[in-house]
């Protein structure tokens, strides 16, 4: 297919615009290093949240989507619990507010207001998860390159293009050529902008990919009346036994080798996983990346909360209005759309730009392709401020130069972000597709995060020795995993892994002695935590007669599970509306107005309270 005219001409005005976005606020970045990493923390909640929920919103995770809805339908609500996504309600509901209240520039910085800047194993501790960050940086960009390459190479074939390179690219690295041409947009402007051109870029893009994904949804409806789709039972229902129970032979069959593939035969036992990891991965805290930035970025902690449940609320209905429309285009049209890749495999994250190329009309075209191009942009240069904030102010700033100027520490942002793309994008031609990069880091990277972050929370004891190996054991078993173990079975590893880094995490806190009471006191009083701070508590009590510990342990996990299920209505209503199942609309409507109008009480009334 050739694009359009009009198509084009759309995409080609957004790109050029996000060249004027970053240098229009190149010198509103350049003020200090709060202006370029954190926006200052003048930006409002909602613009915070918006910039969020695009970030999330990315090429390779919604092409991975949209071919878990086509292959598992309703049941495909369940399958993102792997990042997990119920982590926003998490923080939401308390950690953001618990976060915020640090005044931290990135989570290695906060890490000196729970242990201090001295004693034993504060500079391992620092180290250990500046490694992890880079680490989950360098994965999340190479995830998006994937992605982007493979979207536009079904845009533009390769034949139509090549007579105006003026080298040769084999066929297997044409994606990565285009890959790395639109990396570089977005390198631009979130290098010379900071956070201020990265969150008005994501804004106009999130404003695009609004009218595109509800006019997709248009489409599938109108489409769609009049006919059934060919899909088997139960893939109509969010419900399941102990075995997936869809079986696609005779209608297609190669669905049945995916879901092989994918390991989640077993439903049942892949959900008590994914809930199990989910839970301990949400009680750790937001992973240093993008989402945490943001919500350093807020102007104060309630604003940090608002911020989080925005997200849920921008995100999930608009994004699974573009999932569920392109599913259904697909099904519909299934036998006219080629989903081979280039060494004649079927590739089913092939769905989604291969609907768009064959089944939506001009203009619409156009504003998803920049939507969806924005969001690869959105998604690396969020991730690129990320590991910028972590080498330049974790590093540069701690150990080489502390005594840097305004305009060295600028320059150095620009350099390091300009190494962090060409080692990402390397990584990216090793990478063998979308969902083996996104198993290694939810299921394997992730998982040796988990113990040591859920204990800094909530044991006074725990020490930045135990933070230290307990984080070195995780993501070292991680590794070791992701080597010796398949991506479709990582995940069942979990337990495992966890039991390694939680042991590495309590044997060196013992081995260590207790962080100094007046850090400890310092964070309990600031963040105000529940657990087990018993003896802090008292320290403090002593100081301040009229200290209150926070007593909302059961308030906030009642919120949690409201939250979750809120969650879960806002992904499938879309659904249910374009398939127009309207009972079944009817119920989860209902189910969000009663939840709604219970955390208006329970939750945004009492933001201030602890």
């Amino acid at each position: 297919m050739k694009l359009s005219a009009l198509d084009a001409s759309i995409i080609i005005l957004y790109l050029i615009s996000t060249i004027f976005i970053g240098l229009w606020y190149r010198k509103r970045a350049l003020q200090n290093k709060e202006s370029y990493m954190l926006g200052g923390k003048s930006l409002p909640w909602y613009k915070l949240g918006l910039s969020d929920a695009s970030d999330m919103f990315d090429i390779s995770g919604t092409m991975w989507m949209v071919s878990l809805c086509f292959t598992y339908g309703m049941k495909s609500i369940w399958i993102p619990w792997l990042w997990p996504v119920f982590n926003q309600i998490f923080l939401m509901m308390y950690l953001s507010r618990w976060l915020r209240r640090s005044n931290a520039t990135t989570g290695a910085e906060w890490l000196e207001t729970r242990f201090g800047k001295t004693g034993p194993g504060v500079g391992n501790s620092h180290k250990v998860v500046i490694a992890f960050a880079l680490l989950a940086c360098l994965g999340y960009l190479a995830y998006g390159f994937i992605g982007l390459g493979k979207f536009i190479e079904i845009f533009l074939p390769w034949d139509s293009v090549k007579a105006y390179v003026p080298f040769t690219v084999a066929p297997q690295y044409v994606a990565h050529f285009y890959g790395i041409i639109f990396t570089l947009f977005a390198m631009f402007y979130s290098i010379l902008g900071g956070m201020h051109s990265i969150v008005l870029g994501d804004v106009i893009k999130y404003c695009i990919m609004i009218v595109a994904c509800v006019w997709v949804a248009i489409i599938a409806v109108t489409r769609l009346h009049g006919h059934t789709l060919n899909v088997p039972d139960g893939w109509y229902s969010p419900f399941f036994g102990w075995k997936l129970g869809l079986n696609w032979t005779g209608i297609i069959s190669d669905v049945n080798q995916k879901i092989k593939g994918d390991g989640y035969s077993l439903f049942g036992v892949f959900f008590m996983m994914i809930t199990f990891k989910g839970i301990f991965a949400a009680l750790a805290g937001p992973a240093p990346n993008y989402d945490m930035q943001k919500i350093l970025s807020t102007r104060s902690p309630e604003e940090a909360s608002k911020m989080s449940g925005f997200v849920n609320v921008i995100l999930l209905p608009i994004r699974y209005s573009l999932v569920i429309g392109l599913t259904v285009l697909a099904l519909l049209y299934y036998n006219q759309m080629n989903l081979k890749d280039a060494n004649g495999s079927m590739d089913f994250e092939r769905i989604l730009p291969a609907v768009i190329n064959n089944f939506l009309p001009v203009g619409l075209v156009g504003l998803l392709l920049t939507g969806l191009l924005g969001a690869f942009m959105g998604t690396f240069s969020g991730t690129l401020n990320a590991a910028q904030a972590y080498i330049v102010n974790d590093i540069y700033l701690k150990y080489i130069n502390p005594a840097a100027s305004t305009k060295k520490v600028i320059y150095m942002n620009y350099l390091v972000g300009i190494v962090v793309v060409i080692i990402g994008v390397s990584l990216g031609f090793f990478a063998k597709d979308v969902s083996s990069v996104l198993q290694w880091i939810v299921s394997a990277l992730y998982g040796g995060y988990v113990a040591s972050n859920v204990l800094k929370w909530h044991w006074w004891r725990f020490n930045a020795n135990g933070f230290f190996w307990g984080m070195l054991a995780g993501i070292l078993t991680a590794l070791a995993f992701s080597y010796f173990i398949d991506d479709a079975h990582l995940l069942y590893w979990f337990p495992l892994l966890f039991a390694l880094s939680l042991a590495g995490s309590i044997i060196g806190t013992y081995a260590a002695p207790p962080t100094d009471m007046a850090v400890l006191k310092s964070f309990y009083s600031n963040v105000r935590p529940w657990g087990f701070w018993g003896p802090v508590h008292d320290a403090v009590l002593a100081d301040d007669p009229n200290f209150q510990r926070n007593k909302n342990f059961k308030l906030n996990m009642f919120n949690v599970v409201l939250g979750t299920i809120a969650q879960l209505c806002f992904t499938i209503l879309p659904m249910y509306l374009v398939l127009m199942q309207k009972l079944s609309l009817a119920v989860t409507v209902a189910i969000l107005a009663v939840i709604c109008t219970i955390l208006k009480k329970t939750w945004w009334d009492k933001l201030s309270d602890y």
